[in-house]
């Protein structure tokens, strides 16, 4: 045997954490020099003689600025089309699972089309949530036509 055989089993293991460790220390990393540099356009800023006011105001992220609500439609219209193509991702790998078992003949081709099952099962999930989202519009006073909801 050679050395490589007795090291690979512990190798990739320990290559899995390394990398979550440098991601983890990457991003505290980031965060405090991201802070830092908050920081001393701060006090450049107050250098240059500005209120603390407008200071915030001019250093405030696009995350903290003032956001427009949802179109309650366009969210039943994604749900609506995440629902469709789940479904139909999962149909399709069933089919192309159970067409390749009845040319090869071989039963054990059946285990891919389980595969399948995962994304049908989300997509059915979405079918029951645009359901509740429509039925929730309705209790509101918001009336969904099957033309109203946007692509």
């Amino acid at each position: 045997m050679s050395d490589m055989e007795t090291v690979s089993p512990i190798l990739i293991p320990l290559a899995g954490i390394g990398v979550a460790i440098v991601a983890i220390l990457a991003g505290t990393v980031q965060q405090i020099h991201s802070s830092r540099l908050k920081a001393d356009q701060r006090m450049a800023l107050l250098g240059r003689g500005m209120s603390p006011q407008d200071i915030e105001a001019f250093l405030r992220t696009s995350k903290e600025v003032e956001r427009v609500p949802k179109d309650p439609m366009r969210s039943l219209g994604n749900a609506r089309r995440t629902a469709i193509v789940l479904v139909s991702l999962g149909i399709g790998i069933i089919a192309f699972f159970v067409l390749i078992e009845l040319i090869l003949g071989q039963r054990e081709i059946f285990t891919g089309a389980a595969c399948g099952l995962i994304p049908l099962a989300i997509g059915i999930g979405f079918i029951v949530d645009y359901q509740l989202q429509k039925r929730e519009m309705s209790r509101f006073g918001l009336e969904v036509e099957a033309d109203q909801v946007r692509r």
